[in-house]
């Protein structure tokens, strides 16, 4: 029964030690991985830790296909900084792919998809501003509310990616925006 427990508290601080490993020093952080047979699309969201609409939102990225790895900072208006994510856009989450493309806000997976597949020229990423009601993680009963997807540019512009008129059009498969 001592080696059992000696092996759990061993396997313990293996565990605390590679978690440890993979977060910031001022920042914890929580990875989930799909189940598919291709590599998934990994983003790191970082978030409050008491903020239940962006963990819903993550649900829906797993959901979709992507592998995440969530952060709380201390500071989260420090990585929207880091990221120039502009006051007026602001959400609140921020998910940031492999490739430095930064998500701010409640998108529906979809678009997230389409934008990694063909990233526009002069472009660093999507956001939808403020939290809509009936956005992904913003589900309220069969409330919605139309909102749009604008497509941020480097060079500090923003551009409608696509418009949501209702909620079954944020989970439908389509060839544009």
């Amino acid at each position: 029964m001592d080696i059992l427990k000696r092996l759990r508290t061993l396997l313990g601080l293996l565990l605390l030690s590679l978690l440890t490993a993979c977060t910031d020093t001022n920042e914890s952080a929580e990875s989930h991985q799909t189940a598919q047979s291709s590599p998934a699309e990994q983003l790191i969201v970082y978030k409050s830790p008491k903020c239940g609409c962006c963990k819903k939102w993550i649900d829906h990225l797993e959901d979709s296909g992507f592998d995440t790895q969530y952060k709380h900072p201390k500071d989260l208006g420090a990585v929207k900084e880091r990221f120039q994510v502009a006051q007026a856009i602001r959400s609140c989450h921020t998910a940031v792919s492999k490739q430095g493309f930064v998500f701010e806000g409640h998108i529906p997976a979809r678009y997230i998809q389409q934008f990694l597949a063909n990233p526009p020229e002069g472009a660093f990423g999507l956001a939808v501003p403020a939290m809509p009601v009936g956005s992904p993680g913003m589900e309220v009963n069969e409330r919605f509310m139309p909102y749009q997807v604008l497509l941020l540019k480097k060079d500090g512009s923003t551009e409608v990616f696509a418009a949501v008129e209702n909620a079954a059009q944020q989970y439908e498969e389509a060839d544009q925006p």
